[in-house]
């Protein structure tokens, strides 16, 4: 083996492992790209998995609180109702009471009669008229309209009280 053929049989190995070594290279770069692909398609998968979870618990979520929506507004127009209603109701009666169409009385403690003697109020009954049972004395109409008024007040704040309650126990059971 000559000097040439050494150097030739030399520049061939060197050549071989180039060739070799780039095709290694291609091959293994090929090999991890396939890896790389594969680990992004279960990474996009597992993003979707993710995100249609999600997308259902926010819809579950607003179908809940569109549900809590219409039992509170069916709630608010009820109490509005109610309310409106007894208003009226009070309206009327502060009418009749205006009009002397009806009349306003109480009950006489008999016990207080009988220490004052007459506590300062008549209770006689109208002409012709026996009365049974406890003596009763007729309020003056302005007086009337007062305490319609007070208990009306008093019924409104009960009806409000309620509606409050009713609205904390829906707020609560969805909870």
């Amino acid at each position: 083996m000559t000097a040439l053929e050494g150097r030739l049989a030399l520049l061939m190995l060197l050549l071989g492992l180039a060739v070799g070594g780039r095709l290694a290279w291609l091959w293994q770069a090929n090999d991890y790209s396939q890896q790389l692909a594969a680990l992004g398609e279960r990474h996009a998968l597992q993003l979707a998995q993710a995100s249609e979870a999600a997308v259902g618990e926010l819809q579950a979520e607003q179908a809940k609180r569109g549900a809590l929506e219409q039992r509170l507004q069916a709630q608010s127009t009820t109490h509005h109702k109610e309310l409106k209603d007894a208003q009226d109701d009070r309206k009327h009666l502060a009418g009749q009471l205006a009009t002397a169409n009806v009349r306003l009385s109480v009950l006489i403690d008999n016990a207080a009669v009988a220490v004052s003697g007459h506590c300062g109020l008549s209770a006689a009954a109208g002409a012709g008229r026996v009365v049974y049972g406890p003596a009763r004395v007729q309020l003056d109409p302005a007086h009337a309209q007062r305490i319609i008024g007070i208990t009306g007040d008093g019924d409104d704040g009960l009806k409000a009280l309620q509606a409050c309650q009713a609205y904390v126990r829906s707020v609560a059971l969805k909870r």
